[in-house]
């Protein structure tokens, strides 16, 4: 049963073209379809012990949300403050301990992010998080990191930005259902020729992340999560350029992110 309720949860996301901003349209077709699910096989089940059912897989799947943002959150401080981090975050390598604390094991896919790499990516992620995302702000910071595409053009290196380090959600919107198809386009219109070493087990982790929450009806961006570390990392570095004012250094006002 397992299996085919994760088949139900796989068949509402691709439903709709962005399930963080479209759920409700997939989430009754989902719970009709979930109803079912959870009745077969048992002609006892009344509805009130499906209803049961639902709820208490809504409750675990709302405590697995929690601990995933929990994880998100410890894998950026990793990457942007210490600059060493497990990049290999699967559920095989997350204990829940009795006292409700989560624990990382299987360090062998640990990287090292270098100071100039390490703030290089936390210029990128910092842009991308905000709100109303400047195309032309993350596409400097993406050739600041090392990043080159044939023709330099600032809108496709911004979407490969947000593909590597956010999430594919405008890919769906394009009607691209995955990520590989979305890298496909994007390649196709202006390709990426040079892409730094240190970019890549990043962007994998990111992935892994999204793909976790995909699993339980999320649409991640994985830089909403990571920009704060992003910016503690780079205001620990003296370069507080394009950075939200925290009150602690007067910004100008076209630099400060008054989004809220």
């Amino acid at each position: 049963m397992a299996r085919k309720v994760l088949m139900a949860k796989q068949r509402a996301l691709f439903e709709s073209k962005d399930v963080g901003r479209e759920q409700k349209k997939s989430k009754t077709s989902f719970y009709k379809e979930l109803s079912g699910l959870l009745g077969e096989g048992s002609d006892n089940l009344t509805l009130a012990g499906k209803t049961s059912k639902i709820f208490k897989l809504m409750a675990m799947t709302r405590d697995a949300r929690g601990k995933l943002s929990l994880l998100l959150d410890a894998t950026g401080h990793q990457i942007f403050v210490d600059g060493l981090y497990n990049g290999d975050v699967h559920p095989g390598n997350v204990l829940v301990l009795k006292c409700g604390r989560l624990g990382l094991i299987d360090y062998g896919q640990t990287r090292r992010l270098e100071k100039h790499d390490r703030l290089a990516l936390a210029r990128v992620v910092v842009e991308l998080g905000k709100r109303n995302v400047d195309v032309g702000k993350v596409s400097a910071a993406m050739r600041n990191f090392g990043f080159q595409s044939r023709d330099s053009n600032d809108v496709n290196t911004a979407k490969f930005a947000a593909l590597y380090f956010d999430s594919d959600a405008e890919g769906k919107k394009e009607g691209f259902p995955t990520p590989q198809r979305w890298l496909n386009h994007l390649n196709s219109v202006d390709p990426m020729i040079v892409v730094p070493d240190p970019a890549v087990f990043v962007a994998r982790t990111s992935f892994f992340f999204r793909g976790l929450g995909a699993l339980l009806q999320q649409q991640l961006h994985t830089s909403e999560s990571w920009r704060s570390p992003a910016q503690r990392s780079l205001c620990a570095e003296g370069d507080y350029q394009g950075l939200y004012n925290l009150g602690l250094t007067p910004l100008p006002v076209d630099d400060a992110d008054t989004s809220g």
